[in-house]
């Protein structure tokens, strides 16, 4: 535990009190958008299938 809160100490002192919430609202929609990837639109993914599809055939 005293680790931690060193190195919550050194991060305080490099980015400062303005910069802290910001950074971490930032990682936190990163942390969300990694575990929800957003929905792929329809036409793209149709795309693609058809043209592993082609990819295939040729090959």
């Amino acid at each position: 535990m005293p680790e931690l809160l060193v190195i919550f100490l050194i991060i305080f002192l490099l980015f400062g009190a303005k910069k802290l919430p910001e950074i971490a609202r930032s990682l936190g929609r990163a942390v969300k958008e990694f575990k929800n990837p957003p929905p792929e639109e329809e036409g793209e993914s149709k795309e693609k299938e058809k043209e592993d599809n082609e990819n295939r055939d040729i090959g």
